[in-house]
């Protein structure tokens, strides 16, 4: 009788108290700041939601932030180690008891940021999350980030040659040098031709100036080289608080995709004509309709979703290829696998205050017949030469719902690169050798597929 009066006490207590008192004690499971050179995001996990309230201040910047209700642990202060070196927007954390049920973060700034938080409810593997993104105040042009790394390549390739050419004059010269007496300074009709210069002094006159921000407007001769290109955005599925799929020996889905998408990328970068857009470029995440919006942003020609499939038996093996639909899944698989990768906003963590009508009229738009009659012969070269890697778990392009294919005007296909559930196909996915072959197979497959249905020309517009 006695503990039943206790626990009706205790049960009576607790309903007098408000959230403020509810939360007090909330231990703090983890803490994870993920950085990017598009955002940088700050995790807090708790066993309870947090309540929080941030302001910002200058000289020198700063985002300040005060969390109702906790006390300072051991957790807590492990944010001050997590802070990277090249993290672009955060150059330190302090953390301390700033009242008695009130810990303050003070974040210093390596730049003026526009923060975003809120809360994302237990999910997956995670409890209460309370989520800071940082974004810039200013975005950066991706075309033009584009075209500029077109030329800073072809510049480094550049320098590599007038150094080996100074290089070689300078061992010309250096007999002559030797026995000649120094020559008055004077100017010359060329770098390398000029006496007395070192290769090193001859190579560095011969350099061009670094590139202006990328908020300036193109040049005339960047605009037209842009128009010229063909884009190709690559998206490696999942990433940085949505790990996707983990193999039976914990291979991550986020980490392979990655290695996957950044060899494409660099075959693609070679070869005159083209280049390749990385939705994520790290670990780090991505909502799904932002995914969208960037490739749209540089007007691809094609959007190419690298994931690693899984399932509940280690059984199921081989890849696949899928296109969206406009009038339901081809099987229950395709279905289920789109409900799935559609789920990764959820595990991942957004501000769903952020999505406005537009972004909500992009993730609900289907794509035009059009578009979807492109994204199943892209999908079918792909598949093709994926084929002659390995094993395919369909022979023929899927279609179904997935929210990332969703651009109505850019052909689009997901790959599952194979089972990562499966230990058999865990293991290629983590070969070097494999991942090559399977780079090679998804670059001859998107070679094909533009040689066969070159875009339509036109005047992109940056």
């Amino acid at each position: 009788m006695k503990r039943r009066a206790a626990l009706r006490n205790l049960g009576a207590l607790a309903m007098s108290l408000g959230p403020a008192q509810l939360v007090w004690g909330a231990s703090i499971l983890s803490v994870r700041v993920w950085p990017a050179k598009d955002y940088t995001r700050v995790t807090i996990e708790s066993d309870k939601t947090l309540q929080a309230q941030h302001f910002l201040t200058d000289g020198p910047p700063r985002l300040v932030v005060d969390i109702d209700g906790l006390e300072m642990s051991p957790a807590l202060r492990e944010l001050v180690g997590k802070v990277r070196s090249d993290d672009p927007f955060i150059a330190g954390v302090r953390v301390g008891q700033n009242q008695p049920r009130v810990v303050r973060l003070v974040i210093d700034l390596k730049q003026v940021v526009k923060p975003q938080q809120f809360t994302v409810p237990p999910v997956a593997a995670y409890q209460h999350r309370l989520v800071f993104d940082l974004y810039p105040t200013q975005e950066a042009d991706p075309l033009l980030a584009l075209v500029r790394e077109r030329e800073q390549a072809e510049q480094s390739a550049s320098h590599a040659v007038t150094d080996a050419l100074g290089a070689f004059i300078n061992r010309i010269d250096k007999p002559f040098q030797a026995s000649a007496s120094p020559a008055p300074a004077a100017s010359a009709p060329s770098a390398i031709a000029a006496p007395g210069r070192t290769a090193s002094q001859a190579a560095e006159a011969l350099r061009t100036p670094a590139p202006p921000p990328l908020h300036e407007p193109p040049t005339p001769q960047q605009r037209e080289r842009l128009n010229r290109l063909l884009i190709v955005a690559i998206d490696p599925g999942h990433g940085g608080e949505d790990p996707g799929a983990t193999g039976p020996s914990g291979l991550r889905e986020k980490d392979v995709v990655l290695q996957v998408a950044r060899q494409l990328r660099d075959r693609l970068n070679a070869k005159p004509g083209m280049r390749a857009m990385l939705t994520r470029d790290d670990d780090y995440f991505v909502p799904l309709h932002e995914r969208v919006h960037k490739a749209r942003r540089v007007q691809a020609d094609l959007f190419v979703s690298i994931h690693a499939d899984a399932f509940f038996t280690p059984e199921a093996r081989g890849a696949s290829v899928f296109a969206l639909s406009q009038t339901g899944a081809s099987s229950a698989a395709a279905r289920w696998m789109a409900q799935k990768e559609n789920a990764a906003d959820v595990v991942g963590g957004i501000n769903a205050a952020r999505r406005d009508a537009q972004v909500l009229k992009t993730l609900l738009d289907m794509g035009t017949t059009a578009q979807i009659k492109d994204s199943l012969r892209a999908g079918h070269e792909v598949l093709g030469r994926i084929g002659l890697v390995g094993r395919l778990h369909k022979r023929k392009v899927e279609q179904a719902g997935f929210a990332v294919l969703k651009a109505p005007d850019i052909p689009s296909i997901l790959v599952e690169t194979g089972f990562i559930s499966n230990p058999e196909e865990e293991r290629k996915l983590r070969d070097a050798a494999y991942q090559r072959r399977l780079v090679d197979a998804l670059f001859t497959g998107i070679e094909r597929y533009f040689a066969k249905n070159p875009p339509l020309a036109r005047n992109r517009t940056v």
